[in-house]
């Protein structure tokens, strides 16, 4: 049986500094109307320009989209495209009534094409419907603490009470990018797709520049209507650090986004929390070692500005082990979470040394 316990505690009584960024003191101004700079770890802002403002985010939407798939459908779910879905205007990647396409192909379409197509059969994958499925994004959305956001169709297309806000969306990017699969898609340059009936091939390619613009940016969704102006979600990786900006109607995203990951890394310094306190041995059944140490898969490095933020671990570790654990087998888990509620990161335990099965020695007694 599993059990967990909880470690409460102010991160400088834990904590040792590590490196210092240089301080960029000039600031930064953009095009955008809306804009915002977060620690995707822990939500700090950096930066923000009227990220509280509610706007249209036009394809940004998918990034929603996406994750709500992820968690309600299976990569491997195939769906027959329906004429409703696919009759949509804006980008598309070209799907015909008919065709059968599985949950993979249609996030690689999502968000490096931006089919609003591959959005609509996305939603009549998991929900049926667009009515069904804004549901669902709107209690996701909740569920993030994205309190000034309303959904009401996957695609971003302008629709009455359709809109977010940079903070909103800063803490979706965030969230987004913690999931392997989401990030491996959103990152991907280009991608070939195969669809069912007939079958055929097609090479989604994607519209981020930043991916090639921009060392360490993986992600993560651009978009464009009319009414929301430009509108672009990206992620950054330095040295172990994702920030997520956001700006919202831009004439000049792309620079936008430059500059502001150059001024915002340049405000950071990193600590290292120290997890270990938890994880020392743990007991072993029916082995000549009554007990085995435990040693974590990695360090957690935890960015910050002004301050350091308190934060919770919760440890996952069973009370015991059966003999036959290898050095290296897994045992558990921490979760690290901001004070907000905001998952850090998820750090494995593994077994610091082996724990064999004890060898019994049976002697036949001669029974004749």
């Amino acid at each position: 049986m599993w059990f967990k316990f909880i470690s409460c505690f102010l991160c400088c009584c834990f904590v040792s500094n590590l490196f210092v960024f240089k301080v960029n003191a000039t600031g930064v101004s953009v095009s955008a109307r809306s804009a915002i700079v977060m620690v995707a770890a822990t939500g700090e802002v950096l930066f923000s320009k009227n990220e509280r403002e509610k706007r249209g985010v036009a394809s940004t939407t998918k990034i929603m989209t996406a994750v709500v798939a992820l968690e309600n459908a299976n990569l491997a779910d195939k769906v027959i495209a329906s004429e409703t879905a696919i009759t949509v205007e804006g980008t598309s990647i070209g799907l015909q009534k008919g065709n059968e396409v599985n949950l993979h192909t249609l996030l690689y379409g999502m968000l490096l094409e931006s089919g609003n197509d591959a959005a609509n059969v996305t939603a009549e994958l998991v929900s049926g419907d667009k009515i069904a499925f804004a549901e669902l994004m709107n209690d996701k959305a909740k569920q993030l603490g994205m309190f000034d956001t309303s959904f009401k169709n996957p695609s971003g297309l302008p629709e009455k009470d359709h809109y977010s806000t940079a903070y909103d969306m800063a803490l979706l990017g965030s969230y987004a990018v913690k999931n392997p699969v989401f990030r491996s898609i959103c990152s991907s340059k280009r991608y070939t797709a195969e669809i069912s009936n007939p079958t055929h091939e097609t090479t989604l390619y994607n519209h981020n520049k930043l991916l090639n613009k921009y060392d360490g940016a993986f992600g993560i969704k651009t978009g464009f209507t009319k009414a929301a102006g430009r509108c672009l979600v990206s992620a950054v990786e330095r040295e172990g650090i994702t920030l997520v900006a956001v700006t919202l109607n831009a004439y000049d995203d792309w620079n936008d986004h430059i500059k502001l990951y150059d001024y915002c890394f340049g405000l950071l310094s990193v600590n290292e929390i120290d997890l270990s306190m938890a994880v020392s041995d743990i007991a072993v059944v029916n082995s000549k070692k009554s007990t085995i140490s435990l040693r974590l898969l990695k360090n957690l490095y935890v960015p910050y500005y002004k301050t350091i933020p308190e934060y919770e671990i919760t440890y996952y570790i069973p009370r015991f082990v059966y003999a036959g654990i290898r050095k290296g087998d897994y045992i558990g888990w921490a979760e690290v979470y901001t004070k907000s509620g905001m998952l850090v990161d998820k750090i494995f335990i593994v077994a610091g040394e082996s724990a064999p099965v004890m060898q019994t020695n049976f002697i036949e007694k001669d029974r004749r």
